[in-house]
């Protein structure tokens, strides 16, 4: 299916799987003009955004009943498209907030958090869902929603879900005026430093290296 006929009006824009693949296709394109790092200042705000839209997709398709394939075995969609320079451009792009803490399973009991990055997550959606789009786009509608489907409960859907999770953290702490814990590029061995100082230098680090150079600005 090429991208005239993924947009074509004869299909009914309420159609189940055009709705799904369309949000998919908006979050490819999204993501892969903001890894071009040519509108740097908004790219947080604009991450959570279709990050969010995504799991909305993704909602969608974890309450819709078991889609099985048409076929028993997958067909050969040939090699994987390579994600490692997009990788590689947002951990660059978002190298200030890209590393936080995440708990795989939060019905696992004493499961201690794990460090992740949010390139690699994004990355790694982007490579499920560009695997189900070729399969739309070669007309195999039903394998294209099952793989969705599949790989939300198995993969992308926690890893978007952690990874909008961090992104809405680093918005909330500089919208609230909340100093991140961690205090990178600051001298803290300073003997002079309190508590409240090491609180309000650490504010100030976070507005100057995370907030401004991604688009952030705390409240007055």
């Amino acid at each position: 299916m090429s991208d005239a006929t993924l947009h074509a009006t004869a299909q009914n824009p309420d159609d189940f799987a055009v709705q799904i693949a369309d949000q998919v296709e908006s979050f490819l394109v999204a993501v892969q003009e903001v890894a071009k790092g040519d509108e740097p200042d908004s790219a947080v705000p604009f991450l959570l955004l279709e990050v969010s839209q995504l799991l909305l997709a993704g909602g969608r398709l974890g309450a819709h009943e078991d889609i099985v394939p048409d076929e028993r075995y997958e067909p050969d969609l040939g090699p994987e498209p390579d994600v490692d320079e997009l990788r590689e451009r947002l951990a660059v792009l978002l190298d200030p907030i890209d590393v936080y803490s995440e708990v795989f399973d939060p019905y696992e009991p004493r499961k201690a958090p794990v460090p992740a990055r949010i390139s690699d997550d994004l990355a790694d959606v982007m490579a499920d869902l560009r695997h189900g789009m070729a399969h739309y786009r070669a007309g195999r509608t039903t394998e294209a929603l099952w793989w969705w489907q599949f790989s939300y409960f198995s993969n992308w859907g926690s890893t978007a879900s952690a990874t909008l999770r961090a992104l809405q953290s680093v918005v909330a702490h500089v919208r609230l005026n909340q100093p991140l814990e961690e205090l990178d590029g600051l001298d803290t061995d300073q003997a002079a430093m309190g508590d409240e100082t090491l609180e309000f230098e650490a504010g100030k680090v976070m507005v100057e290296e995370i907030a401004g150079p991604l688009g952030l600005r705390p409240t007055q």
